[in-house]
């Protein structure tokens, strides 16, 4: 049986334990607060002991973990080391300075591209990394051994795993993961002084956009000044982007005189951004496709979406993707049912038969 020791019990370190005993990994826990180690024990995320470990993982906060991580390639001379801090290069010079070549043999970066608004054991869940990216970092000299091993874990909790060195690593997160945190947390504050019949008004996309925001805050600034190399020249682009619609706004404020182009600007910006949409990957990692979709009203009382679901299945309809909103003064909720195109006139079909109201 694999022994793993986890290292730091917060949300991603108890998800990894939890994940890991569910599937008969041996898990021991540690952490500088006993408080947090056995509530993740209590939790199921492993027991508490210090026998030798065939793999630590190290899952600390992104500052300190190339320091645990050194610690650990010295306490545990026969083990496989990883962290899952999502900055990748910098704990990989730290390393290169604190721990000899034969230990950092040993040790692969890796980052699970997974997580929560909410921190801590608490927030754990068994199930974090399932159909989640999982990123393996290895350097010019990580052993197979410890690459297979690292592989083996991400795998083990239901994550998909792919290979990028660190720098490429850092490069990425910053604009897919770090500038998401920064631009939803920048809108989200713009709603902290709006009167409450203007923050009522919010509908999906204000929600869809700042959904993120609620991340916490010292993790974040931890983050981001982990990469900030790799992150400033993003938001360099992201504010001349925001320059240009600045500029083109005030230009129509100013009159007609002043407009020409600045509607092209913004055409151009949204239309942008239409381009970068359509290159996130579709379904299971699929090329992107285009859905249809269905809004149903869907009344605020027990067992509803429940008899929605039944109705879609019966009419022998696979749902792609799904979202709900709740209306405003009403109690009732739109839920939007992504199909394939081709399912989009069978569906309506199927629920207004069964009693369902549909927006058109």
């Amino acid at each position: 049986m694999t022994t793993v020791r986890v290292v730091g019990t917060g949300l991603l370190g108890t998800s990894i334990g939890m994940a890991l005993s569910a599937k008969g990994f041996r898990v021991q826990l540690h952490d500088t607060s006993p408080t947090s180690v056995a509530l993740a024990r209590d939790l199921g995320a492993g027991e508490v002991g210090d026998d030798p470990a065939d793999v630590v993982v190290v899952a600390t906060p992104p500052d300190v973990a190339a320091s645990v991580v050194a610690q650990q390639l010295r306490d545990q001379p026969d083990a496989v080391v990883t962290d899952v801090a999502s900055v990748k290069q910098t704990v990989l010079e730290e390393l290169r300075e604190a721990v000899g070549g034969d230990a950092l043999a040993r040790y692969v970066g890796s980052h699970p591209m997974a997580g929560r608004e909410r921190s801590g054991a608490v927030a754990a869940r068994a199930d974090l990394f399932e159909g989640r990216t999982w990123v393996l970092c290895p350097h010019e000299t990580t052993a197979d051994r410890a690459r297979a091993s690292i592989d083996e874990i991400a795998r083990a909790a239901g994550a998909s795993v792919v290979t990028m060195p660190a720098a490429e690593h850092d490069l990425a997160v910053a604009a897919v993961s770090h500038l998401p945190q920064v631009a939803a947390s920048l809108v989200a504050a713009r709603l902290r002084d709006l009167p409450d019949d203007a923050v009522g008004l919010a509908g999906p996309g204000v929600r869809d956009v700042t959904r993120i925001a609620a991340s916490d805050p010292l993790l974040w600034t931890q983050i981001l000044a982990g990469n900030a190399a790799n992150l400033l020249p993003v938001l360099d682009a992201v504010a001349d982007d925001l320059d240009r619609v600045r500029s083109a706004v005030r230009a129509i404020c100013e009159g007609e005189n002043a407009a020409t182009g600045a509607r092209g600007v913004l055409a151009q910006t949204i239309a942008d951004g239409q381009t970068g949409h359509a290159r996130l990957p579709g379904k299971h990692g699929a090329p992107p496709t285009a859905y249809a979709s269905v809004i149903v009203v869907l009344p605020d009382r027990p067992r509803q979406l429940a008899q929605l679901f039944a109705d879609v299945g019966d009419a022998g309809i696979n749902l792609e993707d799904l979202r709900i909103e709740h209306a405003v003064g009403a109690q009732v909720g739109l839920a939007e049912l992504m199909v394939l195109p081709a399912a989009l006139e069978p569906l309506q079909e199927a629920l207004t038969a069964a009693g369902w109201r549909l927006h058109s």
